[in-house]
């Protein structure tokens, strides 16, 4: 039978992440062009020159042309976080989880059907949705004679299934690509880091005294690549484990709740 959860949620999150990713490069490679790249960040305003001391923007330019791939990362991981934090937020509700769970259980107790769901309306959120899915289902079984107890008792217990299945996966939507952000992050920090060494021993391999425009890009964009790679890194694997943990709880509330509802039908009725 087809799941009765409702939805009591406005916002569920972005659900074409590619298309975050091709916006952020935009602005990724706007910022490393017209920004980074002003010449009046270097001196005699040519880029080619080194970055006017002491200015920060014109040595990040220095890193070379992996800086846009690793800023571009890097805002996909803080406008990933920012629209899971909104998405989660929405799913969590308007209260406590953990009042609304306690609030349902003493209602549950008092058999109070209708009271619980009224709960669950003002509380709106995934676990709100999956609570009123399964009261829904709960007061249909009441009103089925010709299944044996048992079977009812699985059918709620199918429901709360069904409706958490629902629901879960618009919970980890852009998690798997945060994970992946931790990992592509650094490494292709250290692409670039490596591709600054390569130029640094170029320009000490050179015949005579070493170039030190081409030794200091070279180094520039080594520890730059390096920066980035990992500040995208630990940033990403920060919120995919704030926000896995966020979900974990979210979870835990539901399987607490529906034990519950189980258990009060399994005590409160004979058939």
């Amino acid at each position: 039978m087809e799941s009765k959860a409702v939805n009591f949620k406005t916002f569920r999150g972005i659900d074409n992440a590619f298309l975050v990713i091709v916006a952020c490069f935009i602005i990724a490679v706007c910022v490393y062009k017209f920004i980074l790249g002003d010449p009046a960040n270097f001196v005699d305003g040519d880029p080619n020159n080194h970055p006017v001391n002491g200015n920060m923007l014109g040595t990040i330019y220095k890193g070379g042309v992996i800086v846009p791939v690793l800023q571009c990362l890097f805002l996909t991981v803080l406008v990933l976080s920012v629209e899971r934090w909104f998405a989660i937020g929405m799913a969590k509700g308007k209260g406590s989880l953990t009042k609304f769970a306690r609030n349902i259980k003493a209602l549950l107790a008092k058999n109070d059907i209708q009271g619980a769901e009224e709960l669950c309306a003002k509380q709106k959120g995934s676990v709100a949705s999956v609570v009123y899915a399964t009261l829904q289902k709960y007061k249909e079984m009441e009103s089925v004679d010709n299944i044996a107890k048992e079977q009812k008792l699985a059918n709620i217990q199918k429901e709360i299934e069904e409706a958490t299945a629902l629901e879960l996966p618009t919970l980890e939507q852009n998690l798997p690509i945060l994970a992946t952000m931790t990992t592509l992050g650094t490494l292709v920090g250290l692409l670039g880091t490596v591709l600054g060494m390569i130029k640094s021993f170029a320009a000490l391999a050179n015949a005579g005294s070493p170039d030190s425009v081409a030794l200091s890009a070279g180094i520039s964009e080594a520890l730059v690549n390096t920066a980035f790679g990992i500040a995208t890194g630990a940033f990403a694997v920060i919120f995919y484990n704030f926000y896995t943990n966020k979900i974990d709880k979210i979870t835990y509330c539901i399987d607490e709740v529906g034990f519950t509802i189980v258990q009060t039908y399994a005590a409160t009725h004979k058939q």
